[in-house]
């Protein structure tokens, strides 16, 4: 297991839909890139983690959520579909290709996805609350969608120069090099 390199703000992979997983042909390595994904993700305190987030062109993403008197729930979800929504919610969202950025989302309450999970079985996921968040956000991710576009149009254009400024800063994080304490 390895702590990998999140990409940041600005780099192309994160603006490009991502390719489809032919779960046969990776299926040997998938352990260990799914191993490296919860780990990267764990060291920086996420709740979700999409394949392009670490550089790879590939349509999977890794959630763990941590709930009150419950184990955290982890998840894998590869080729991802969004089937159906409900609700609305208004709420704070970050990302870490966007270190310590937050601003408020509107995403759907509820959700159902279909995916395949790690061992290549299709799963059917019912989610709400902070739970269906990561999967929205994650699924952004994997269609080249950051949070910050789906911000109303005037608040992106007042975040622009904001974004421009950390965008230097970001690109001198490497995650893979930092001392546990200041992860």
């Amino acid at each position: 297991m390895a702590i990998r390199r999140i990409t940041k703000y600005g780099e192309k992979i994160l603006a490009k839909k991502t390719k489809r997983v032919v779960f046969d042909e990776m299926k040997k390595e998938l352990p260990a890139l799914l191993a490296d994904m919860f780990e990267t993700m764990d060291a920086v305190g996420g709740a979700g983690l999409a394949a392009n987030q670490v550089g790879l062109d590939l349509r999977l993403a890794v959630i763990k959520i941590h709930r009150e008197d419950e184990d955290p729930l982890s998840i894998v979800i590869i080729n991802p579909e969004l089937v159906e929504k409900s609700g609305s919610m208004y709420e704070d969202e970050g990302c870490l290709s966007f270190p310590g950025l937050f601003a408020k989302v509107r995403r759907a309450a509820k959700v159902k996805v279909r995916a395949l999970n790690e061992k290549g079985l299709p799963i059917e996921i019912n989610a709400e609350g902070l739970f269906a968040k990561a999967l929205q956000h994650e699924m952004d991710h994997l269609d080249g969608v950051t949070f910050v576009d789906r911000l109303p149009l005037l608040s992106r254009l007042k975040l622009k120069p904001t974004l421009l400024k950390l965008k230097a800063q970001w690109k001198k994080i490497d995650e893979r090099k930092m001392k546990p304490e200041t992860l």
